[in-house]
């Protein structure tokens, strides 16, 4: 009899979880919180601290070796701009599908809110300028020891140019590299035979912490949010597949489950970010050179499920206070969330602070947020589920016309 699969195991336990956790939370609440404290949690928090112990290593040593094994600078700056691009043109895409849902099926009008008692603290975001500038390490430890993503990304990047460069002189070091590099994947390999009990606590945590009645209450929102992440995954990154990477759609959404499966869980595009390039490279066929670009730099400023919530939270802050947008304020939603999205690469709580921009610059109270702040954890999961997939979208839609591109070179030389 064969042995279930670790995409069936990880779905067993994130539906289990959902189902116990709520359960338990309507039936017996008083158990609720001694389970979560626990079991649930510390189930939770082991396989993030796992993942996320090894996420800072793998995305050095891949980076290194991706800028590395891509050899010519020029393919390195044309990689980067294709993905830089594609995360640019989604997110405006993203962003359009949101406000227009919730345009037409006007969730903020669905019931009767408690505007008095929406409360949020905007924090201040750094510029677009701040941010690039940034990206360069005053001390590349202190990158690695904070997580600081586009630093180590930068400094990786840096690294893998001077290999290049020097060839024979460093082979040994390159070799240290992919050592490095295979202990790394070899690792996450291990962690992943735990992942069905770490999403089923994370999972049970999130559900039953929320309850029935903070579900039922946004359900309207709830529900247009899943709806437009559902249209652009299946229009935007099935579109990509099938049109320019001339691939399957099914066949892409099937083997990337895995990944998908333990971003919604985690909530976390960065944590997920070992299990996604495995997948990508061992599923989807995307080279190693092109993943451990493409897949980091996307884990960083890819936003497209952030900007679809953005879109419909706009809308519905705005219906639920009565204020009705113009053409020109949804102009400007689109514009300042995809601005925002690479100015708040790397920001914790980067969703909720981009939101408190875009409100901002159409006379929204950021205060709005309060409304929502409630449900944002169960929807942040759909949202990385959405922002992994189309990071692995967009590292085999690089990888199918860079291989294109090399052979219509071969046979113009050949």
């Amino acid at each position: 009899m064969k042995k279930p699969g670790l995409t069936v195991k990880v779905l067993s336990g994130l539906v289990l979880g959902a189902i116990i956790g709520l359960l338990i939370n309507l039936l017996i609440p008083e158990w609720f919180n001694e389970l979560n404290t626990y079991l649930f949690v510390p189930l939770g928090q082991v396989f993030l601290g796992l993942i996320n112990m090894l996420v800072v290593p793998l995305v050095l040593f891949s980076i290194i070796l991706g800028t590395a094994g891509l050899g010519d600078p020029a393919k390195l700056g044309r990689i980067g701009i294709k993905t830089v691009s594609y995360f640019l043109l989604t997110t405006t895409i993203a962003i359009v599908i949101g406000l227009s849902l919730a345009a037409v099926i006007q969730p903020g009008l669905a019931g009767d809110f408690d505007l008095s008692g929406a409360e949020f603290e905007a924090e201040t975001a750094p510029s677009v300028g701040d941010t690039l500038l940034n990206m360069i390490p005053k001390n590349p430890i202190e990158a690695l020891s904070a997580g600081n993503m586009l630093q180590i990304i930068f400094f990786a990047v840096f690294i893998g140019l001077a290999l290049t460069a020097l060839g024979e002189k460093t082979k040994g070091l390159v070799h240290l590299f992919e050592q490095g590099n295979d202990v790394m994947m070899y690792l996450v390999g291990v962690v992943m035979k735990f992942a069905p009990y770490g999403t089923f606590g994370l999972i049970a945590t999130a559900v039953g912490s929320q309850g029935l009645s903070a579900m039922k209450a946004m359900g309207s929102y709830m529900l247009v949010i899943v709806a437009a992440l559902l249209i652009h995954a299946v229009i935007t990154y099935g579109g990509t597949i099938k049109f320019l990477a001339k691939k399957s759609p099914v066949w892409f959404f099937k083997n990337f489950a895995p990944a998908m499966s333990v971003g919604f869980s985690t909530s976390s595009s960065t944590a997920t970010l070992p299990i996604s390039m495995e997948v990508a490279q061992d599923k989807l066929g995307v080279p190693k050179s092109v993943s451990s670009f493409v897949q980091p730099l996307g884990a960083t400023i890819n936003m497209d499920g952030t900007a679809i919530m953005q879109g419909v939270a706009t809308m519905f802050i705005a219906q639920a206070y009565g204020v009705e947008l113009s053409t020109m304020d949804l102009i400007t939603v689109v514009l300042t969330a995809v601005l925002a999205s690479i100015g708040t690469a790397g920001v914790p709580g980067v969703g909720l602070i981009m939101l408190a921009m875009v409100l901002s610059s159409v006379g929204l109270p950021p205060a709005g947020i309060g409304l929502v702040i409630g449900i944002d954890r169960l929807l942040d999961m759909t949202r990385t589920a959405i922002n992994i997939s189309g990071d692995a979208a967009c590292a085999v839609f690089v990888a199918e016309t860079e291989k294109n591109r090399d052979l219509r070179m071969k046979n113009m030389n050949g």
